[in-house]
């Protein structure tokens, strides 16, 4: 595993003088930045130059680095075109060549082309990429599939190199990783390529990637031999009643990207603070940064509690790798890998039917493995097991009533049923969500919700677009004469996974 230095290793109390000053609204801002020369040179002519009585830090920074800038930032939209024709445009906009290694940069660099999300995200996201790919997909375009190959490429590069998928190719994420979609890219390739060429060329694509897959798994289960009757949880592994995961961050610091706000979130908080900067990176390794899911009181992200919780969502997806496991084994002729993961995935199925399903509201919840109980929170985590197939027929059944009771709005269906002001919240909806819910009712023949929510989302995204030019991040779900609200930076625009899921909607 490949060692890198993070912004703050590398710049010390510059670093530090910087996010604390106030003079960069957003921190990623400073994390981004770019060294005009040699890291060790800036920090020798800070230390210097600090001393000095008139002394500026921003012209300072201003001399010595500069600053990403968006291929979209100068990108005038037209809302005369079409919403699908806006989207065709914005993904040679995102589109970023293969990088080239700066000293000092904390930009992991990655050897193939790839998209990023837009806005104030300048690098590769992991579960974002799903999304995004289910519309490059869709694109008649010759490249769509060399693209989605290249960004399969770039994720099993960072496997290779680093040991697993980070939230981002960035150095202030290598603590952490996000939700394990890497297998239905894999998928996703392997469907376009079947499309285009032959089943026998799709399968390949298994085998192609099954070294990587085995990787990623590795990752998530690392730590299972430090597992026993005294110590029920090691890093992403948990034993309650088996095996199965949580979600981790190997540091306990404040994040370098939210280096200050993290800061700020400490003075209201009574516990111990590295166990809540842990607990605040671990809720962004879910991706669900931030909700009410995670914590204990609704209202408090100071209560916040990732690491006691076996989340549904990310047990779902660990349920369909070992499927894929199993799937890319038998076309293997391995029969005893294939039988091994097979039992893995079933043991998992089984586990989060008797765990993570609360017959008496009709919906799966996450669990408390620490006071062995589910907890309150309703969420569209709660939609995983039926987008890959884990509920009974009837579980589906009393979900969709629970969606179309309290979920659905007149802009889709809400994260959450708290609105807290955190962005992972009411009102707030997210593309990912809509589309694996959206997908899970499918599953299950609930077409007509299913209908409802896609109506309503692509006329809202629709809507959005002909009045500003701009596909959001996010989406008020619950008064559509807002845009969108709440989390720890400003509504971004762009944005690679809403074009991905509403080009994949409009096309159907």
């Amino acid at each position: 595993m490949r060692a890198e230095q993070t912004p703050s290793q590398i710049y010390k109390e510059l670093f530090i003088v910087m996010s604390e000053s106030g003079l960069w609204a957003d921190g990623k801002t400073i994390v981004d930045a770019i060294p005009r020369i040699e890291p060790a040179q800036i920090l020798t002519q800070y230390r210097t130059q600090s001393q000095e009585t008139d002394f500026d830090l921003k012209v300072f920074v201003n001399e010595h680095f500069s600053f990403p800038i968006s291929k979209a930032a100068d990108f005038q939209s037209d809302p005369e075109r079409s919403a699908q024709e806006h989207i065709d445009i914005l993904w040679d906009l995102l589109k970023r060549e293969a990088d080239q290694a700066i000293e000092g940069s904390s930009l992991i660099p990655l050897p193939h082309a790839y998209i990023v999300p837009g806005g104030r995200f300048n690098e590769i996201y992991y579960w974002d990429s799903y999304f995004t790919l289910l519309g490059v997909a869709n694109r008649k375009h010759p490249q769509s599939t060399e693209l989605i190959k290249n960004m399969l490429d770039n994720f099993s590069y960072l496997i290779e190199t680093l040991g697993f998928i980070p939230n981002g190719n960035r150095t202030y994420f290598l603590g952490r990783s996000q939700p394990p979609f890497y297998a239905l890219m894999v998928d996703l390739l392997a469907e376009q390529v079947t499309r285009k060429s032959n089943r026998q060329a799709g399968e390949k694509i298994y085998l192609t990637y099954l070294p990587f897959l085995e990787k990623e798994y590795a990752f998530w289960m690392t730590g299972q031999e430090h597992l026993s009757p005294q110590s029920k949880s090691f890093k992403r592994v948990v034993s309650a009643d088996g095996i199965v995961n949580r979600y981790w961050d190997d540091h306990h610091f404040p994040r370098d990207e939210m280096y200050a706000k993290d800061l700020e979130l400490m003075e209201h908080c009574t516990g111990e603070p590295k166990q809540i900067y842990l607990d605040i990176r671990a809720a962004c390794e879910s991706g669900w940064d931030f909700s009410s899911r995670w914590c204990r009181d609704p209202m408090k992200l100071s209560t916040i509690h990732t690491t006691d919780l076996i989340p549904v969502d990310l047990n779902a997806l660990l349920f369909h790798l070992e499927q894929v496991l199993a799937r890319a084994y038998h076309l293997q002729g391995n029969a005893a890998q294939n039988l091994f993961y097979t039992q893995q995935a079933q043991q998992r199925k089984n586990w989060i039917q008797a765990h993570c399903w609360d017959d008496q509201t009709g919906f799966f919840r996450d669990y408390d493995h620490v006071q062995k109980t589910q907890t309150p929170s309703l969420s569209l985590a709660g939609l995983f097991p039926l987008f890959f197939k884990i509920a009974s027929d009837e579980q589906a059944q009393k979900t969709a009533a629970l969606i179309e009771r309290h979920f659905l709005k007149p802009g889709g269906v809400v994260s959450t049923l708290n609105t807290t002001g955190e962005q992972w919240d009411a009102p707030n909806g997210w593309a990912p969500l809509q589309w694996v819910t959206i997908q899970g009712l499918r599953n299950y023949g609930y077409n007509k919700l299913a209908g409802t929510i896609k109506t309503r989302w692509v006329h809202l995204n629709l809507k959005i677009y002909q009045s500003t030019g701009k596909m959001l991040e996010k989406y008020n779900v619950e008064n559509l004469d807002l845009e969108t609200g709440g989390g720890e930076y400003p509504v971004q625009d762009g944005f690679g996974w809403t074009n991905g899921v509403l080009s994949r909607l409009l096309s159907e």
